[in-house]
């Protein structure tokens, strides 16, 4: 019992320094051999994509395009924690899931692949209104933190407002999804479908 609580401390301990150590950010040293890295790691997956055709080939170099510049942007943010970096990070992950979901839809043809680009745009909308949120969110808590009740009631409002601004682009991009998934349909039925859509999404 006294060795697991001694191996308990000692784990919170080495923890809290990789915690405080990544607080600090990193090292130029460090972020310059992490750019290395991930520039091996997209000529390696590049190359395997070389040996695809078609649309495969086409997804998989979204795919190493995208985990390129993911890893750049969470490289930047570790480099310079900073909340402006944290969001570009959640916005360049939206970006590329996008990129790989639209390449994906190539494989459809006609309204179900006009659906699928709707969708992966609409994913793509709702996680960049999130990730904007949370930054003017995390922002105006900083600003409230160090100022009088009035800040924190500014920065109540700013949050508040934040959060309908991301419901309202989620919104925005849902009705356009079912708006396209309305033209199967023809006639009173892409009618009755279209209004259906207009009260579900109030507009």
């Amino acid at each position: 019992m006294k060795n697991l609580t001694t191996n308990t401390i000692a784990l919170a301990i080495t923890l809290a320094l990789s915690a405080s150590a990544m607080a600090e950010g990193m090292s130029k040293g460090d972020f310059n051999a992490g750019k290395d890295k991930i520039s091996a790691e997209y000529k390696t997956a590049k190359a395997h994509c070389n040996s695809l055709s078609g649309n495969a080939n086409d997804v998989c170099m979204a795919e190493a395009k995208g985990k390129e510049k993911v890893a750049k942007a969470d490289l930047e943010a570790a480099y310079k924690p900073t909340q402006k970096s944290r969001y570009e990070a959640r916005v360049a992950k939206a970006e590329a899931d996008y990129g790989v979901a639209k390449e994906k839809c190539d494989d459809l043809a006609g309204n179900p692949k006009d659906v699928c680009v709707k969708e992966a745009k609409a994913a793509e909308t709702a996680a960049k209104a999130d990730a904007k949120a949370q930054m003017k969110t995390a922002e105006a808590n900083a600003t409230a933190n160090e100022k009088t009740a009035d800040a924190r009631g500014d920065a109540s409002k700013k949050t508040s407002d934040a959060r309908k601004d991301a419901s309202a682009d989620k919104s925005d991009a849902e009705y356009a999804v079912a708006k396209e998934k309305c033209d199967t349909y023809s006639g009173s039925a892409k009618d009755s479908c279209l209004d259906k859509a207009k009260v579900t999404y109030q507009k």
